[in-house]
């Protein structure tokens, strides 16, 4: 861990990234990417100190309510988080201005702020987004080893059902040849309808692999599938996008599967959801009078 300051705390879109790296160890991750220009070591959590300084000036100066997004980067729940509490610290500020909020994340931890993001919920719109990729919890252990696995995810989403928060879940990515199977996608979605979601997400069925993602990937092929490597290398080569060779037949049962349950599932739409913020109002009964 080590600490910086930071220019500024909300993106165009108003996202922030409280922290910077990731101790998750998610063998696929984009965030590694080198394009993303991070100039320290991954697991070297980078501490933005003034973070909270400045999401406050900014929320005060902002003419409009929106939604304050966190998570497009680095999970905010990671194991750091326990001790310094700083989205909890945000959201309280969030709740206090009045805005809207959503965040992704795949971490248990964020039961610890359920009471908030219902506050949040119910003076304006606050939802959850999870990432499940596997259905089996001996392989999501595999490949997303220091968070939950995901039967412990799908009782958050169902937790946060409960207290009326809705959510939403990224089906992505599916690593060809390891969990692009029709029974690991059929089972990812049965989970999602017992649990209520809102939406999946889903660009397809594959991977992005760029520079600086692509060789820890390829790392951790070679500890965790040995001679998967090879097969990558044979399939696609320096391609940016791995698609599954089943891409067309999982998107079809994918598609298919939302429709007849109810779950939205066109990406623009979900996207304009989370965009869109919504303020409710009391309803005044007559005992207020």
């Amino acid at each position: 861990m080590h600490y910086v300051k930071a220019k500024g705390i909300l993106s165009a879109k108003n996202g922030m990234n409280l922290y910077r790296g990731c101790s998750h160890g998610c063998i696929y991750c984009d965030s590694r990417s080198r394009c993303y220009h991070m100039e320290h070591e991954f697991e070297d959590i980078e501490v933005k100190e003034n973070a909270l300084e400045l999401l406050e000036a900014a929320l005060k100066s902002k003419r409009k309510k929106c939604m304050i997004g966190m998570g497009s980067m680095t999970d905010p729940y990671i194991p750091l988080e326990k001790r310094l509490g700083n989205v909890r610290k945000a959201l309280l500020l969030i709740e206090k201005y009045g805005f809207g909020f959503t965040v992704i994340t795949k971490s248990e931890e964020i039961l610890r702020d359920i009471d908030l993001l219902q506050r949040i919920n119910d003076k304006t719109k606050c939802v959850v987004q999870m990432t499940l990729t596997t259905l089996e919890d001996d392989l999501c252990a595999k490949i997303e080893p220091n968070v939950c696995v995901t039967s412990r995810r799908v009782e958050v989403l169902k937790r946060m059902r409960e207290a009326g928060v809705p959510t939403v879940v990224w089906l992505s990515p599916i690593l060809p040849f390891i969990n692009d199977t029709r029974e690991n996608i059929s089972g990812i979605l049965e989970l999602c309808i017992e649990a209520g979601i809102y939406g999946v997400i889903c660009f397809g069925m594959g991977l992005t692999l760029r520079e600086g993602n692509r060789e820890y990937f390829y790392k951790q092929l070679d500890l965790r599938f040995p001679g998967m490597k090879e097969k990558y290398i044979q399939a696609y080569g320096g391609q940016y996008i791995a698609a599954s060779p089943d891409n067309a037949g999982l998107m079809k049962l994918f598609h298919a599967k939302c429709g007849e349950n109810g779950i939205v599932h066109n990406n623009d739409k979900i996207f304009e959801y989370l965009a869109s913020f919504e303020e409710k109002t009391r309803q005044i009964c007559l005992w207020d009078l």
